[in-house]
């Protein structure tokens, strides 16, 4: 007896791999999935301005990506003794002006070079309301805490959204014609917009990405936000907040997601890695003992194997922590 409302998945679309490179950006759930598919050996770089949640704003920061665009003092701003930029994650920001720069400029350089080579391009949308700094009347990725009298609040429009997307997905097919994109729309509830705000919201994202899906090649799209509302339906499967995703919930999401788009190998491969990382993850009780050094062995021959068949994983790291631990 079925006790849950199936949420569809996407049937026929195309498979990721771990020989794949993937660029993730947007709101927090971009991390959460993120952190999986990195932990799981899949080659990633995860939001390069650090978190974003909504559409033009990640519109924004690709196309400073494509450009490769060098950040300078007026870049960037000054408040209470920290240097930060509007576009970036308060993870970039630093007392000192040159250092903030570096940050900023340093990920640019990498990602830019990224999304060159990525195979997939993964979108995951928060929320449709922005905010415009007053001064210019561009949006912002982050107000960081500032007075909220120097923004202003309001909803994107799908008609901008579309429009933004048509040619941003050009430019990237310019650099890249290999890349396909994958949009999701982020389970978190944005409260602060209240309840109905935060619905609405969300209706114009699924809007603009099903209207971006339908008119662009090599879109598609992953039913996240679907799979929380219908399949996980009960607060049992929210934080203490009652606004993120539980721990349980995310791992419920990687599982469709792992459904929707991982092979039968790929699958394989993760097992694998994931019975290696456990056995990185033991502590012995005498790591001199010859027991232990029999077990760490057999780790390294199972990582050694594991890259021979499928020599596109990264792996060095843990070769070179079994090694170590194998002479002390």
């Amino acid at each position: 007896m079925e006790l849950v409302t199936k949420t569809e998945l996407p049937v026929g679309q195309c498979e990721i791999n771990h020989s794949d490179t993937l660029m993730l950006m947007g709101s927090c759930f971009t991390t959460n999935m993120g952190k999986r598919l990195s932990d799981n050996k899949f080659k990633c770089d995860i939001n390069p301005f650090g978190v974003l949640y909504n559409p033009l704003s990640i519109y924004e920061a690709l196309n400073q990506l494509i450009d490769r665009k060098t950040y300078i003092q007026s870049d960037i701003m000054e408040s209470r003794g920290t240097w930060f930029s509007l576009m970036h994650h308060s993870s970039f920001s630093s007392s000192d002006k040159d250092v903030c720069l570096e940050n900023i400029n340093n990920r640019i350089r990498f990602s830019s070079e990224f999304l060159i080579h990525a195979k997939w391009l993964i979108l995951t949308f928060g929320t449709a309301w922005v905010y415009k700094w007053n001064e210019t009347g561009h949006i912002v990725g982050n107000c960081h805490k500032l007075n909220e009298k120097l923004f202003s609040h309001s909803l994107l429009e799908v008609d901008d959204i579309v429009a933004s997307y048509s040619g941003l997905i050009s430019r990237l097919k310019e650099i890249n014609p290999e890349i396909k994109l994958l949009f999701t729309v982020s389970p978190i509830r944005h409260a602060k917009d209240g309840m109905h705000g935060n619905q609405i919201s969300k209706s114009v994202l699924l809007l603009s990405i099903d209207k971006i899906c339908s008119s662009n090649e090599g879109c598609y799209y992953f039913p996240s936000y679907e799979i929380m509302m219908d399949e996980l339906r009960d607060y049992r499967f929210y934080a203490d907040d009652m606004l993120h995703p539980s721990e349980l919930a995310v791992d419920y999401i990687w599982e469709r997601f792992s459904d929707t788009y991982f092979t039968g190998e790929t699958i394989a491969v993760i097992k694998a890695w994931n019975e290696i990382k456990r056995g990185l993850g033991h502590r012995p009780f005498n790591p001199q003992s010859v027991a232990y050094c029999d077990f760490l062995s057999q780790i390294l021959l199972k990582i050694e194997r594991l890259k021979e068949k499928f020599t596109y994983l990264d792996v060095e790291k843990e070769i070179e922590l079994c090694q170590t631990l194998l002479k002390k």
